[in-house]
């Protein structure tokens, strides 16, 4: 008896076997196609400009060179292009945080007509790309004196990512049981003290997904950035990369270093925040 209740497991649990072993083969292969850019552009950053043209892309380096990452500092300017990518980076995804959050929020708890339109008014912004409104967009701001200014950049990041925000954070707010917030006006909290002392807490893996993909957007923009700035002192890291490899034509060394540097910031925020990324989008999937 125990002979057979042995094999009818063994036989039960063989092909889950497989099917895993397949899956992750496959996604063994997805990862190295992923993987292998990101290694020729940490390889070619490290080589010399004759290693450039004379070694295969996957060959290591023959001594590391740091110098390429000295040179793409300098012309780069990164003390100001960094810390002008950083500024609106930050400012944008935390008004957006705040502002997505309480919009969200409003339009899940309150079921007037105007809140339901004001769903539908965002979701109809999420269908129309903003680099389809460019000119509208550049028009606006520059009639409102915005362009080549700090406050205008984050203004339009803010206007451009909301319909995407709000539409996230609505899709999570059926995970906030509504008898904590009953509870707490009976306890007499007010509808601020409600939201950020018991919504927001429960909102985490929500907002670490928003702040990780509006971060995403925001840093890697180029198009916004080079519509809306033009003095040197405002640019940012991608539009600094891309004057970088215009410039730098024959030295594509110094131009991979570049974006190593840009990469490392936005890496290290995905890191930190990694789980409650995953806790999020599996949320928003199974309850959204």
């Amino acid at each position: 008896m125990l002979g057979r209740k042995k094999k009818e497991d063994m036989a039960s649990v063989q092909p889950y076997t497989k099917g895993t072993l397949a899956v992750q083969a496959v996604m063994t292969v997805a990862a190295v196609f992923f993987i292998a850019p990101l290694f020729i552009i940490l390889n070619y950053s490290l080589k010399g400009k004759k290693e450039l043209y004379l070694s295969s892309p996957l060959s290591l380096p023959e001594s590391f060179n740091l110098e390429n990452y000295v040179k793409a500092y300098k012309k780069l300017d990164l003390a100001t292009t960094f810390t002008n990518t950083l500024v609106y980076t930050v400012v944008s995804v935390l008004i957006l945080a705040i502002l997505c959050g309480t919009t969200a929020w409003a339009i899940a708890r309150c079921k007037r007509k105007f809140f339901k339109f004001c769903y539908v008014y965002f979701i109809v912004g999420i269908l129309i790309p903003y680099q389809a409104l460019f000119l509208p967009i550049y028009m606006i701001g520059y009639r409102m004196n915005m362009t080549n200014t700090r406050f205008g950049i984050i203004f339009m990041y803010v206007a451009t990512g909301i319909s995407f925000g709000v539409f996230l954070m609505n899709s999570f707010m059926s995970t906030v049981p509504l008898e904590l917030e009953e509870s707490a006006r009976i306890d007499g909290c007010s509808v601020f003290k409600t939201y950020f002392k018991v919504v927001l807490p429960l909102l985490k893996p929500a907002m670490a997904t928003l702040v990780i993909m509006q971060s995403f957007q925001i840093w890697n923009d180029y198009l916004l950035a080079s519509l809306y700035v033009s003095k040197k002192q405002l640019k940012t890291l991608t539009v600094a990369i891309h004057s970088l490899f215009s410039a730098q034509s024959s030295d594509y060394t110094t131009a991979m270093a570049a974006i190593v540097i840009s990469v490392l910031p936005i890496a290290v925020l995905f890191l930190s925040l990694q789980k409650y990324f995953i806790k999020g989008m599996t949320v928003g999937a199974v309850k959204g």
